[in-house]
């Protein structure tokens, strides 16, 4: 298997070579990840002016390229720069959850969204930030659940959240925000946004947020698709 490694919290992330050493057991990698962090950068790519790209050694015999850019980028300079084929993106492990509509925003998320859009299967894993040295823990746990239930067959795309001493792992859909910002104004109309949590408990273990915060791996399929296939279905007579 060839396997892409991505992030969005930049070559300096202190679990990305443990993921690499783990993605390491299941085939060849390739890393190509962010000079600088990049955490709420989405899917966002560089049009209007070149970047840097750099092979630099991660520890001896461990290689990566970083690039000045997006995790959307990373993607892109791996597949469309370097020409590289990928039987999987694994983007991450982000420290800090990307769940609920917070995930529009992930550059997690991005990477792997750009990767789908380019054709290519990925998973998206996050954690909490207390428990991110230990975040490889579960990779195991969870790849055997990938495999027992075949789930890469059934889509192309996942976003994984764990935790630690999961009760269990589940399928989830998207729920609501669990983040969002105040706005600190710091004079000479300057502002800061301030993250707080809005987290509401809606006791439903279907949802990603309620999952992970009752203590279980979250495993969500997802899609890149925007179109809303219930309305097109109800309105695309009035294209004849």
């Amino acid at each position: 298997m060839r396997i892409l490694v991505v992030n969005d919290d930049s070559v300096n992330a202190p679990q990305l070579i443990p993921l690499v050493k783990w993605c390491q057991k299941l085939g060849e990698v390739t890393v190509v990840v962010p000079k600088y962090e990049q955490s709420g950068k989405s899917q966002s790519i560089e049009l209007h002016k070149s970047f840097e790209i750099k092979q630099v050694e991660l520890e001896p015999g461990l290689t990566a390229y970083t690039v000045d850019s997006s995790p959307a980028d990373c993607v892109r300079v791996a597949v469309l720069g370097m020409k590289k084929q990928f039987d999987l993106v694994v983007s991450g492990i982000n420290r800090g959850f990307n769940m609920g509509c917070d995930i529009m925003y992930s550059g997690t998320a991005g990477g792997v969204f750009e990767a789908v859009s380019l054709g290519l299967k990925a998973v998206a894993i996050s954690t909490s930030p207390e428990f991110y040295d230990r975040a490889t823990e579960p990779l195991d746990q969870v790849l055997e659940f990938f495999k027992e239930h075949k789930l890469m067959e059934l889509c192309d795309l996942y976003n994984v959240n764990i935790v630690p001493d999961p009760k269990g792992i589940r399928i989830t859909r998207q729920g609501g925000h669990f983040y969002s910002d105040d706005f600190i104004h710091e004079g000479n109309d300057m502002y800061m946004p301030h993250g707080k949590c809005v987290y509401v408990n809606h006791n439903d273990l279907t949802l990603d947020s309620d999952c992970v915060m009752s203590g279980y791996i979250s495993i969500m399929p997802m899609t890149i698709n925007r179109a809303d296939p219930a309305v097109y279905e109800k309105l695309k007579e009035l294209n004849n």
